[in-house]
Parts: structure tokens; C-alpha cells; sequence
């Protein structure tokens, strides 16, 4: 990979060049609103699932106890439904019971379960159609956490809100915050993730910090105190990529590497054992990755060729009376190909193919596959089409 060729990640948004990047942040900075052709883009939360189309609608389907699928109602959707009142969306994103979204302008519109101000609006009432986070404004990137969210502004620094019983808002504190608060002493920040109950950020020099939760070892500071601010991975640097899962965490590296820490016990780190891991250590057998995915206790690795690998267990009951069983190090998803982006949910991944097609596996109770039914999947079947 060349020197110039970087992997922006938040919810699902990539921009993969440096100027592209810039073009953005100029014109957000600029407060310039353009309606732009994105490309299409997916998202998961714990049960529900998430996806833009080309003309920046969005359209959501699974589980919408909280109105987390923003279509105006608490009813479960089987099939993809389009989100209300939004366009221009450029990111998306899934927490467990909520749900968020990045315009074009650089807003972020929020919707779903608010009990801990998840939604960022300044109230703890639930809302089932989008509502816009007034604070914020300039931002580039977003992340859900469990109940946690982050928000990254074209100025570098970032902004979190929702609970904090773990400290993994990141801003001193473990008190809970329903408007978005900037996080002390975090700048120069390229790209950010937030896990069930922690968080992570790289900066522009390429190291990692970390913060939040830590009983499994998270945050990957050697330690398995929680921190209720940044504190730095100092065993990593030219990082490109990070993701939060459940509680671990995955990092990629400049050359296409793909490390990993935390829990282990069902092989959510890839790396050959079940041993839990308060540093990094490298995921066995993959290389030439650019996109990482992670949540509940399994992770998907994609390739630059558009290959699949998934490692961890996506779910230990039955799904089509089958057995799921924890794959300690990655394995070969053989059915997809030409993959473009990837997601996971609490017990589901969700791809999306170069042709537009949107794929899903793996548990199914609440339609988050999106194909019309409740059974769930050890193999991937077809949602629905985004062209």
C-alpha cells in the first residue's frame, strides 16, 4: 500500500485519499452544505441493521423496541424500511438500542432508546424519528458504543455523550451526559470507535488511546483498571484503523496487519487461544486488511481483494439447528466476494458487495437480517439491493 493511501473509518464511511479527506473538512469549515452522490454504506446495532443508498436516504430493519429503526414506530421490521426525515447522510451507525447519523453538512441526527442521553438532545426521552444533536456541528465522523456515542469535528478533537458509568466518555469523570462534552486533552484526532463500554482514538501521529471500561483488559494499557480518561497504547503506533467490540479491541496498522486485546475466552482476539490479552497481540493468518468490523464476541477482517475472514463466535445457540462454535483464528467467509464494506451486530454481520447487494448471517429473531424472515442464518442471504 502506498504511502498516501489511508483508511478513514467511522460507522461505515471511508474516504481512502488524503485530498478527499481535506475537500471535506474544508467545506465543513467553511459551513458549506453540498448534496453529494455517497457511496452506499451499511451499519449494525446490537439486533437492528443499517444502510445509506446512493441519494443519502437511509434505510433501517431488525429489532425497534426503542424506535431504534427511526421509521416513526416501536414495531419490529422484517424487511428494510426507510428512516424518517432524513437525506444528504453520508455516516451511519448502530449503538444497542439506538441509532445515529451524519449529514453531509456536518450534523448529526440521532434516534432510538435515551435513557442514559444516548440520543445527545438534552432529555432522556426515546424518540422514534430522527432528532438533530444541536451541539454539534463540523463533524466528520461518528460512533456508537453499547450506550455511549463519540463524535470526531474537522478540528481534530472529540466529543462524547450517553453513559459514563465506566468513564468511557473519556472526560474525567463517571456521570452520565445527555449533551455532547468535549473530551479534555484529545486533539489531533484521526479517527475514533467506541466499544460496549470503552473507547478508542488515534491520532494524526499514529498512536492510540484508549479509555473506559477495562475489567477484560480492553484498553490494551497493560492494566485492567478502568480510565476515566485517555490513557495511551503505547505498545502500537501507525495505526490506521480501530474498532471496539463488546470488550475487546482491534487496531490495523499501516502495513495491513490486524492486532488485538481484551477478552478471549470464545477467541474474539483471532489469535490462536482463548487467553484473555492486556497488550496487543497480532491476529494469526491475515494480511493486506483495510476494513475492520467488531461487536459482541465476534470481529470480520476485510481484504484488499475484497476477501471476507471472520474469527470469535457470532452467537453459541442454534441457528438453522446448528451449532455456532467459536473459531479461535480467522476463517475464510467462502461465499463472499467483491465485499466493499462490512458490519457487525451483537449476534449478526451484515456486508455489502461492489454490485450493491446487501448480505446477512448469523441470529435472526428480530428480522436484523433483513430478508423477510425470523430464522436465522449460518450462511450469508441476501437483504435487499442498495442500487
Amino acid at each position: 500500500m502506498s504511502d498516501n493511501f489511508s483508511h478513514f473509518i467511522s460507522g461505515r464511511y471511508k474516504l481512502f485519499l488524503y485530498p478527499a479527506i481535506l475537500f471535506f473538512v474544508l467545506m465543513l469549515a467553511r459551513g458549506t452544505s453540498f448534496a453529494v452522490q455517497v457511496s452506499p454504506k451499511i451499519a449494525a446495532g446490537a439486533f437492528h441493521s443499517l444502510a445509506v443508498k446512493p441519494d443519502g436516504s437511509v434505510w433501517s430493519w431488525g429489532k425497534n423496541e426503542y424506535g431504534q429503526l427511526g421509521d416513526g414506530t416501536i414495531k419490529d421490521k422484517h424487511s428494510p424500511v426507510q428512516v424518517k426525515h432524513l437525506g444528504s447522510i453520508v455516516a451511519i451507525d448502530g449503538g444497542a438500542w439506538h441509532s445515529l447519523a451524519l449529514k453531509s453538512d456536518g450534523t448529526v441526527w440521532a434516534w432510538g432508546g435515551n435513557w442514559a442521553g444516548q440520543l445527545g438532545a438534552g432529555s432522556y426521552k426515546s424518540s422514534n424519528i430522527p432528532v438533530q444533536i444541536n451541539e454539534l456541528n463540523g463533524i466528520i465522523a461518528i460512533s456508537c458504543g453499547g450506550q455511549h456515542n463519540l463524535a470526531l469535528k474537522s478540528d481534530g478533537t472529540v466529543w462524547s455523550w450517553g453513559i459514563n458509568d465506566k468513564g468511557q466518555l473519556g472526560i474525567g469523570t463517571t456521570v452520565n451526559q445527555n449533551t455532547p462534552v468535549r473530551i479534555p486533552d484529545l486533539d489531533n484526532i484521526i479517527d475514533i470507535s467506541a466499544g460496549g463500554y470503552h473507547s478508542l482514538a488515534f491520532k494524526a501521529d499514529g498512536s492510540l488511546w484508549a479509555w473506559g471500561s477495562n475489567n477484560m483488559e480492553q484498553l490494551g494499557d497493560g492494566s485492567a483498571t478502568n480510565r476515566h480518561s485517555p490513557v495511551p497504547v503505547s505498545t502500537l503506533r501507525n495505526i490506521t484503523v480501530v474498532n471496539g467490540g463488546g470488550d475487546y479491541s482491534l487496531a490495523l496498522k499501516a502495513d495491513g496487519t490486524l492486532w488485538a486485546w481484551g477478552l478471549n475466552g470464545l477467541g474474539q482476539l483471532g489469535d490462536g487461544t482463548t487467553t484473555n490479552r492486556n497488550t496487543p497481540v497480532k491476529v494469526s493468518d491475515v494480511k493486506d486488511i483495510i476494513e475492520i468490523a467488531a461487536k459482541g464476541n465476534h470481529s470480520l477482517a476485510l481484504t484488499i481483494e475484497g476477501k471476507l475472514w471472520e474469527f470469535g463466535v457470532i452467537g453459541a445457540i442454534p441457528v438453522e439447528n446448528e451449532v455456532v462454535l467459536p473459531t479461535h483464528r480467522p476463517v475464510l467467509v467462502s461465499e463472499m466476494n467483491n465485499v466493499t464494506e462490512i458490519a457487525c451486530g451483537e449476534f449478526h454481520n451484515i456486508v455489502l458487495k461492489n454490485d450493491g447487494s446487501v448480505w446477512g448471517w448469523g441470529r435472526n429473531d428480530f428480522g436484523q437480517l433483513g430478508d423477510g424472515t425470523v430464522a436465522g442464518k449460518t450462511k450469508p442471504v441476501q437483504a435487499f439491493d442498495l442500487y
